[in-house]
């Protein structure tokens, strides 16, 4: 008698709950892809203005220069090794 009733409060509990996701899942999932738009119109916003606040007037004439008065040491990234295979 005992595996009977384990077994239909099992059964009970997984058709609740494919009820209950049935019925509440587009609203959570609704209410998750209005929070997810809300941030990456924050973000998108912001990277909006930056770029706005990047803008120079026409005509205007920019020069960068990398020249600095310790120059650096050749970019040596390591010794070259050369493996040979063996039979």
């Amino acid at each position: 008698m005992g595996f009977i009733t384990t077994f239909l409060i099992i059964l009970l509990v997984y058709y609740a709950i494919k009820i209950l996701l049935k019925i509440f899942a587009p609203k959570i999932l609704n209410y998750a892809g209005k929070k997810a738009e809300k941030h990456f119109r924050e973000k998108f916003e912001g990277f909006n203005t930056q770029q706005q606040a990047k803008t120079t007037d026409e005509g205007d004439v920019i020069i960068k220069s990398n020249t600095s008065k310790n120059p650096k040491a050749s970019k040596k990234v390591g010794e070259y090794i050369d493996f040979e295979e063996i039979d």
